[in-house]
Order: structure tokens, then sequence, then C-alpha cells
């Protein structure tokens, strides 16, 4: 007679800015390995370090708080998405109405703080009934832009800081952001960046948008006898982006309050 071999032990990464938070789902860890094996592969204090530890350690399923400082936790599952072999995420929360949004966008569960043995050893086992987020969903949680957009590249998740960006230009499938040192390629809508992060970008022509900040001005090309072609200026880089004749009357006006 043959015996059934056992299941792996599932890898779970802990993300919480709290340390007693963390050290408390990984007592519960412990305390229900006798009934679901489990293994706490790392703890992450924010979506950034968590995103980092996972480059050297791939993990079953990461349990992530949602406010944290730098990356919050629906930013970072924004990201997981694009991985793959992303993990599985079960949001921890304090706040009621996240838990809400996340059960009617049928994630794969939610754990409300202070999160109970039971509660968790339910969610760890819905892990293979369920279904993850889509990208889409997950940016209906969101509650603010975020920090840094994604792009993959050579097999690997490069973050690129929205504050660097100087400007998004859509080629095609692909928006290519560009930053004082180089370029990168988006997987996402320059319609939907738009929207995200309309407070720091203004849009130039159909396919561009330039940041706010990194405009220093503009200038006229072409023939002098032509009707004018005007060019943003951007700091720290030669490209001048062309304007839309239809968005320089709104550029024109951005224009005055740089000059006053």
């Amino acid at each position: 007679m043959t015996s059934t071999p056992a299941s792996p032990a599932l890898s779970v990464l802990i993300v919480d800015d709290e340390a007693p938070a963390r050290a408390r789902l990984r007592d519960l860890l412990a305390d229900l390995a006798g009934e679901l094996p489990n293994q706490v592969i790392a703890e992450a204090e924010n979506g950034l370090l968590a995103l980092a530890a996972l480059e050297d350690h791939p993990v079953d399923v990461a349990l992530v708080d949602i406010r944290m400082p730098r990356m919050d936790g629906i930013e970072l599952a924004r990201h997981l998405a694009q991985l793959e072999g992303a993990p599985a995420v079960i949001f921890v929360t304090a706040f009621d109405a996240y838990a809400v949004q996340a059960f009617e966008l049928n994630a794969v569960d939610y754990l409300l703080k202070p999160v109970r043995l039971q509660r968790l050893l339910a969610a760890l086992h819905k892990l293979r009934q369920s279904r993850s987020l889509t990208p889409a969903q997950l940016a209906q949680l969101q509650q603010s832009a975020r920090s840094h957009l994604s792009c993959h590249e050579r097999g690997r998740l490069l973050l690129v800081p929205v504050v660097e960006i100087l400007y998004l230009k859509a080629d095609l499938k692909y928006v290519t952001a560009r930053t004082r040192e180089r370029e990168y390629l988006l997987d996402e809508s320059l319609t939907q960046l738009e929207q995200e992060f309309g407070q720091q970008f203004i849009r130039l022509h159909r396919s561009a948008l330039a940041a706010r900040e990194a405009i220093v001005g503009f200038e006229k090309s072409g023939p002098e006898d032509a009707e004018p072609q005007w060019q943003a200026l951007l700091r720290d880089i030669p490209e001048r982006l062309p304007v839309s004749r239809r968005q320089w009357p709104l550029l024109r006006s951005y224009a005055r309050q740089l000059g006053s």
C-alpha cells in the first residue's frame, strides 16, 4: 500500500508596515501549520520592499496590508498581477470599505484586522477555488494614483517612479515612458494613464502626455510664412515634442503661467 505524498508547504510573504501586525500573522500561520503546512518566506514593510523580496523568493500567496507608506497594498497587487506565476493576494485591512469593494470584485479574499485564526485558515483554503483580481478590477480599488509604473524587460519587472517620468508617448500597442536616463516600454493605455495622472501630466497631442513639472517652455518651428507649429521643451533631455493645434490654446495658457 502506497502512501499519498504530502502536499508541499504553502509559501507565504507577509507585507505590513506595522511590526506587531506582521508578528500576529506569523504566529497565526505557525498555529495552523499542523492543519495547513506553510512557511513564511519573507516579510516586507511596504510594496516596494515586497517586490524586491519576490525577486529572490517567489511565493504562493502574499498577505498584504492595504494602507502602507511608499507603495500601498492595492498598487502592489497591480504590479504583482503582471508577473508570470504571480502569487495569490489576500488583502488585510482595518477598513471595511476596502473589504466590501474587494468582496464585490470577487477578490481571492480579504481579512479584517484583528485577524482571527479560523478566518485566516478559511482564506488560505479558498486559494485553490478562487481566481485573482484582474488589473482592471484592481484599478477600481485604487484610491489614488500609483507611485510607480511597471515595465517587463528581459524577464524582469522594473519599476519606474512616476515623479521621474518626463513624458509618456503612445506607439502602437505600447506606451513609452521617458525619464532623464532612458526609455521604458509600458503595456498601458495612454488614455487610462491620463485619467489616473491628470494632475501630473498634460496632453500635448493625441499620442503624448508631458509631465507638467518637466515643461520648461515652448518654441515655434517651421517656415516663417507658414502657420506656426509649437513644440514643448522639456528639462534634462534634448527631445522637443510637437503640440497639436487642438491642444495649443490650453497649453498657451499654461505657457503664460510658466512665464509669470
